[in-house]
Order: C-alpha cells, then structure tokens, then sequence
C-alpha cells in the first residue's frame, strides 16, 4: 500500500473503477453469451433479438473505455455471421 496519502486515495479510486469496469466488462459477455445460446439452440428469432439487445451494450463499452472500437467490431461481425448461418 502506498505511503503518501494522495497515493492512497489514488489506489481506492483505481481499485472502485476497477470493480465498475469488471461489472461492465460482465455485462457485456452477458450479452454476447445470450446470442451464441440463442444460436447454438437453432432459434434464429430469439438470435436476432439477444443481437439487437447485445449491440447497443458493447458500443457503450467502446465510448466507455471498457473495449477497442476493433474489439468490439469484432464481436458484432462474429455474431452477426452466426445468426447468418442460421438462415441457411
């Protein structure tokens, strides 16, 4: 633990963000579980629903820090050509 007492205040500020973005970060993976379920289930319109809920989620993590615009773009296309392969 550090000595100096801004030190100190920085470690508590660090380590409350840091349980903040771990809650965000789990929000996230939430989502993205929801539509690998929905489409390992074979049930395309509850796929394409758990997507749309999902979307919104991860872009917030982009504005928010949490992931890289790539991270997240990646995440979206890999979703999207699951529930693609659905179709066919």
């Amino acid at each position: 633990m550090a000595n100096i007492k801004s030190a100190q205040k920085r470690a508590k500020q660090a380590e409350k963000l840091r349980k903040h973005n771990m809650g965000l970060r789990s929000r996230m993976r939430t989502k993205i579980k929801n539509v690998i379920k929905a489409c390992d289930a074979g049930d395309k319109d509850a796929a394409v629903a758990a997507f749309r809920d999902a979307v919104p989620v991860i872009d917030s993590m982009v504005n928010k820090g949490i992931v890289t615009r790539n991270k997240a773009a990646r995440h979206k296309s890999r979703l999207n050509q699951r529930i693609k392969t659905l179709a066919a």
